[in-house]
């Protein structure tokens, strides 16, 4: 009976991994619920007379006003103690403070306290009262109960942020979640004020947290997902704009926000994500839209885009050209030309169609894009023909490792042990990628341990925590779970 449940553990898998990359996760988070349930609990009301709210979190609410919590006058006091000038404010420190926690039931500081961002550390009187109420509420077993709720809010932004994604990287001609050891990812979150959307970028990794919405809001995700492509790059090219940061002297009568009146680092990677968007969306009004708003580098992108497309580079590549051909004088003269708006643009939320990747995918990789769709809304049997298909056709090394990766997964889930040992080995020996590269061994691991070989299962981890590239999840799987080997 252990090793049957041990098996059935291993069938807790990954499924908001978005076309093939480890870096690129949609995904529901016991952090951001465990933390939310708490302040629902202790007062944050903010939209909860909306009709779109998610039928979630007044269940939620329904079930903590019926629990006998010692623990809830201090959380009530401490919320009232920390309230902000508005609801966005109020739930945006709140989340900071759970993507900077490693999770129940210690919510302890995944960074030390240097790094963990202000307004996160200005809540560390959270933690032990969200420790007392995680177990006083048992919020584990809550969280178990409404997994149906966010699984079915996963389906319905997957594909479109797997065409956006998809689009995005192949206009930028980057790999999936650019560089190694980068993370990007999206959470659903059901207990917070219908139509908020909450962006982090924290060192490598780039967050975004979504509410209830009544429209996926891809163009928000976007925008996230552009900056975190491409602000890298522009800090490492930055030095190339020391000698025009004179154009900050044109810009401290626009409605922009003070941090990019100061920075032209910043204000260049906005113009250039706003003139990708205008290109993406085939807005050209957008252009000039952004340029009245201030992000007055703008038209000068929108005109080196077209260039940019002609060549075969990618933007990391690309872009030092890009900057060079900055001309003070040129562009000093653009912008006299420019009436700033009077006040900061509101965009109303809306869902922007994403235009299909302009690069050639091979026929491989389109069923796999396929396959792991299927496979993400557990309809085995067709990922499974998919991935099958795909192994026939022509495609990188890669991707066919990707097929046998999936086919590996699917004989875990369909409860086939042998079978998913061969496939996962498969998978290794066909080039994968560093994070299928790892997540396989992990899975070797796990089987390992069900087949009562810990020596063989302690091997594994090891092996994936040696991968270079391995994503931060198959790190923390390999180290936590080798931890419980005796």
């Amino acid at each position: 009976m252990k090793q049957i449940l041990l098996f059935a553990a291993i069938c807790v898998l990954s499924s908001g991994r978005l076309h093939g990359a480890d870096s690129l996760q949609l995904d529901s988070n016991a952090n951001l619920f465990a933390v939310l349930a708490a302040i629902n609990a202790a007062g944050y009301d903010e939209g909860i007379a909306l009709p779109d709210n998610s039928p979630v979190r007044r269940q939620v609410r329904d079930y903590l006003s019926r629990q006998n919590l010692s623990v809830l006058p201090e959380l009530k006091q401490f919320y009232k103690k920390h309230l902000q000038r508005n609801g966005v404010q109020d739930l945006s420190q709140y989340v900071s403070y759970a993507l900077s926690v490693s999770g129940p039931p210690d919510f302890h500081w995944r960074t030390r306290d240097i790094e963990v961002p202000p307004d996160a550390l200005a809540l560390s009187g959270f933690t032990p009262l969200l420790i007392d109420f995680y177990t006083e509420a048992n919020l584990a077993e809550l969280w178990r109960q409404v997994q149906p709720a966010y699984q079915k809010e996963m389906v319905k932004y997957h594909t479109p942020l797997v065409n956006m994604t998809s689009a995005v990287d192949g206009y930028l001609r980057v790999n999936a979640g650019g560089y190694l050891g980068r993370h990007f990812e999206v959470f659903i979150d059901l207990l917070g004020a219908p139509e908020q959307v909450q962006t982090r970028n924290y060192g490598d990794d780039g967050f975004v947290v979504l509410t209830p919405s009544e429209t996926p809001r891809i163009f928000d995700i976007r925008h996230a997902y552009l900056l975190f492509q491409i602000d890298p790059i522009l800090i490492k090219y930055g030095m190339a704009l020391d000698s025009r940061k004179i154009l900050l002297e044109l810009i401290q009568n626009a409605p922009l926000d003070d941090v990019y009146k100061d920075d032209l680092v910043l204000l260049s990677d906005a113009s250039l994500i706003k003139a990708i968007e205008a290109r993406l969306d085939r807005n050209a009004s957008g252009v000039q839209q952004a340029a009245r708003q201030g992000y007055i580098l703008t038209p000068f992108f929108a005109e080196q885009l077209p260039m940019f497309e002609k060549q075969d580079q990618g933007m990391r590549f690309y872009l030092p050209e890009m900057l060079d051909a900055i001309d003070v004088n040129r562009e000093t003269r653009r912008i006299a030309a420019i009436k700033f708006d009077a006040a900061p643009l509101v965009r109303a939320a809306r869902q922007v169609p994403v235009p299909a990747p302009e690069t050639v995918v091979s026929p491989s990789g389109k069923l796999l894009a396929k396959a792991e769709d299927l496979y993400t809304q557990r309809s085995l049997g067709e990922a499974k023909d998919l991935y099958l298909k795909s192994l026939e056709q022509n495609g990188s090394p890669e991707e066919h490792a990707q097929a046998w990766y999936g086919l590996a997964r699917i004989s875990v889930l369909q409860n086939q042990p042998d079978a998913a040992v061969k496939l996962f080995e498969k998978t290794l020996d066909s080039s994968p990628d560093a994070p299928t590269k790892a997540w396989s061994l992990v899975y070797l691991a796990r089987l390992s341990r069900a087949s009562n070989d810990p020596g063989r299962a302690k091997k594994f981890y090891q092996e994936a925590l040696a991968v270079e590239g391995a994503s931060e999840r198959a790190r923390q799987a390999a180290q936590t779970e080798s931890q419980t080997i005796k």
